[in-house]
């Protein structure tokens, strides 16, 4: 049986590093840094983060930082969360070149977006939902039409 690496906490965890595609690399390859997995930041800062690595084309290190937020913020918040990490890590396969998983993850992410229902109808912290809805559907025509999206199309604008 082949020994996994594991957490302190004894969970199954990759000590490999990763490619800027979030792909493990050789044990001792140079990667990018790793987004810790107990990260818990305040929804402005995860936001904030989270642009700046879509912004550097890191878009699975968006995703594991949006992922942290899903878990962490309160149960009323966590669909639309959830669909901002989605919505990341489809960029990233469409980075990875599989537009299959792509349009899986960007079809979930629209479904969550579209059904996410906030208080007082006011999208909480600035969020682009309309936005990322209009993003999320002109990535899977494009993918559906078997074109390449634009590199500008994979650095969406989370708040307006």
């Amino acid at each position: 049986m082949v020994e996994r690496d594991r957490d302190d906490a004894g969970r199954a965890r990759s000590a490999r590093p990763r490619d800027r595609l979030g792909r493990p690399l050789p044990p001792g390859s140079a990667g990018v840094a790793r987004i810790p997995d107990d990260l818990e930041l305040p929804p402005q800062q995860t936001l904030t983060f989270a642009q700046q690595l879509l912004d550097d084309g890191l878009a699975f290190n968006a995703h594991e930082v949006l992922e942290a937020a899903w878990k962490n913020r309160p149960f009323a918040e966590r669909m639309l969360w959830q669909a901002l990490a989605q919505f990341a890590v489809g960029v990233t396969h469409i980075q990875r070149g599989n537009p299959k998983g792509a349009r899986t993850l960007l079809t979930r992410s629209v479904t969550r977006l579209t059904a996410y229902q906030p208080e007082g109808d006011m999208v909480p912290y600035g969020i682009d939902r309309a936005g990322l809805i209009s993003r999320v559907e002109s990535l899977l025509a494009a993918l559906d039409a078997g074109a390449q999206p634009a590199a500008e199309d994979l650095r969406p604008r989370l708040r307006g």
